[in-house]
């Protein structure tokens, strides 16, 4: 339920901040204080058209901010995980209307946007008033809320589970004949793929080690060059290194002998002999085993054109060729099991089929009892409220209850449901959102309201025109009629009639003046005493008497039986 609302800069507002209690609460003042002008504030809380000329005079920026009471409210905070915004007990939606054109809106803090607002605000509060198009004006709520009334929710989720798991077999069935339809190009074309990786006999890293035997074979005259130069100095010429080291070997082996304390030994320079003879030995395998076939070096060219062409196309590294080998081969397994795969998902589309069909029929049927329900309570509320030749009839277009194979199957069964009205003798039922009246819209919304208010899921509802075309007898029904509904929803009114204003919770009078050559619209909730002489008012207009002052006080007393 709304529990707070403030209002700054909005039209003649300049701040403004209200309290609403649980139950009825009734708006009243006279004609132009800015009764009005509070509900156009909330319905930019639901979404409406917001424009720079709602922003009063010299401000920049106009803000509504409201709070909601949404403990008990899972279907909220539902739509709120699903938003991504804030989940909390408390909901806080702030607007904020600039001259700059730089709107904002904010949900628990978060930014959102217009369209996420609107879906999270027709659950919250519906205004019923003069062309107002919310929950219950909707023709596609319609359907919900019969099913609602009826009873028929858990006999739609389980329909609803099993089309959603229709709806995806079919899907599934239209790839896998899609794919059927292709198979024999696609087939072709897979084998040319595998045929084309197998027949190069592709190797992990093989263009690595091809690469490193190319550079050993560009450079192979080279490297002959230097490894027999190296090899000559070291072993083989007369005068090498290896004979002049041993030479030296034996000088030293003499210097020790007369002076044991010389610092270098022949075991040292032994080391040294044998590490050149085995980089001698080195040089001289190297050279055995360096390539001499220039036609290795045109095959390894022409290995790696072949690789490198594979790797464009499937995927940059002989990983991914190899890679795009084994996909291929698992598609290739595939196709050759889609037309068995295909006869079993469309058996399990057929059972599907006719689970829902035996479903639905059976929503049908529970519908048509429930309109017929719904259309019966409604219309003798609608009588109450001095609507006597008024006549409300739920169409159900197709009804299929013998479950007919040519209706097609929809996400809540197979019906489109819309609520009709006829408000006069000899007039066509039309579709309820075209009614012209503010008043009799208000009243057929209020008697709706009075036959759903245990199966209604908005937190809170506003009557705007409700008091529109009635008096008398009738007006004090209609306040009867939103005490009943204010026993299950939060109801806010804006009146004219004392018949209505003295069932109220709480009771606000708004009021307007001029301060500082401005004028400002001020809201204060009356106490017991100030809604006394408030509810005169409204019998007595501008003269108020004593007689009319226990007559008020008459009407307050009967109201609380």
């Amino acid at each position: 339920m709304l529990t707070d609302l403030s209002i700054r800069n909005f039209a003649i507002i300049d701040e403004l901040k209200i309290a609403f209690p649980e139950g009825l609460t009734v708006l009243s003042g006279e004609t132009g204080a800015g009764k009005s002008i509070i509900i156009g504030a909330i319905g930019l809380l639901l979404g409406e058209r917001a424009t720079a000329d709602l922003i009063r005079s010299s401000e920049d920026s106009a803000t509504v901010e409201a709070v909601f009471d949404v403990r008990d409210r899972q279907d909220v905070k539902a739509r709120l995980d699903a938003l991504d915004l804030p989940v909390e007990e408390e909901l806080v939606i702030r607007r904020i209307v600039s001259r700059s054109g730089r709107n904002r809106i904010y949900v628990n803090g978060g930014m959102t946007t217009l369209a996420s607002l609107a879906t999270l605000s027709e659950r919250l509060i519906n205004i019923c008033g003069q062309h107002e198009h919310q929950v219950l004006l909707n023709a596609d709520s319609h359907i919900d809320i019969l099913d609602e009334f009826g009873g028929l929710l858990p006999s739609r989720s389980e329909y609803a589970r099993l089309y959603g798991d229709y709806q995806n077999l079919r899907a599934r069935l239209g790839e896998l004949r899609e794919i059927q339809k292709r198979r024999a190009e696609r087939e072709d074309f897979l084998r040319f793929q595998l045929k084309e990786i197998d027949n190069a006999g592709v190797k992990a890293r093989e263009d690595e080690a091809l690469s490193d035997e190319k550079k050993l074979l560009a450079h192979a005259g080279r490297l002959l060059e230097l490894a027999e130069g190296a090899h000559e100095v070291l072993y083989d010429r007369q005068g090498s290194v290896l004979a002049e080291l041993g030479k030296i070997i034996e000088h030293v082996r003499e210097i020790r002998s007369v002076d044991p304390e010389f610092r270098i030994s022949p075991g040292e320079l032994d080391s040294v002999a044998i590490q050149l003879e085995d980089t001698a030995l080195a040089l001289r395998d190297f050279v055995k085993k360096l390539p001499r076939d220039p036609a290795r070096l045109d095959e390894i060219e022409e290995r790696l054109e072949l690789l490198s062409k594979l790797k464009r196309k499937y995927g940059g590294s002989l990983e991914a060729v190899l890679q795009t080998k084994e996909s291929v081969e698992e598609e290739l397994r595939g196709l050759e099991t889609v037309s068995g795969d295909i006869e079993k998902i469309a058996d399990l589309v057929n059972v599907r089929e006719a689970q829902l069909r035996e479903l639905s029929a059976i929503l049908s049927r529970d519908r048509e009892k429930a309109a017929a329900v719904l259309e019966k309570a409604v219309n003798a509320e609608t009588r109450s409220l001095k609507m006597e030749r008024a006549r409300f009839k739920v169409t159900i277009n197709p009804s299929a209850p013998g479950g007919g194979t040519d209706t097609p199957l929809r996400e809540k069964g197979v019906d489109e449901v819309e609520f009709y009205l006829s408000t006069n003798v000899g007039e066509e039922l039309k579709p309820l959102n075209r009614i012209a009246s503010g008043g009799e819209l208000s009243r057929i919304v209020l008697a709706m309201k009075k036959v759903l208010a245990r199966t209604g899921s908005v937190g809170t509802v506003i009557f705007d025109e409700v008091d529109s075309g009635i008096g008398g007898a009738t007006a004090e029904v209609v306040g009867r009629k939103l005490k009943d509904v204010s026993r299950h929803h939060q109801v806010i009114c804006i009146t004219h009639l004392p018949q209505i204003a003295c069932f109220a919770d709480g009771h606000y009078l708004v009021s307007k003046g001029v301060s500082g050559a401005r004028t400002k619209a001020y809201v204060r909730r009356l106490n017991d005493r100030e809604r006394l002489d408030e509810i005169a008012r409204m019998l007595g207009g501008v003269m108020v008497t004593d007689k009319t002052r226990e007559h008020a006080r008459e009407m307050l007393r009967v109201a609380k039986k």
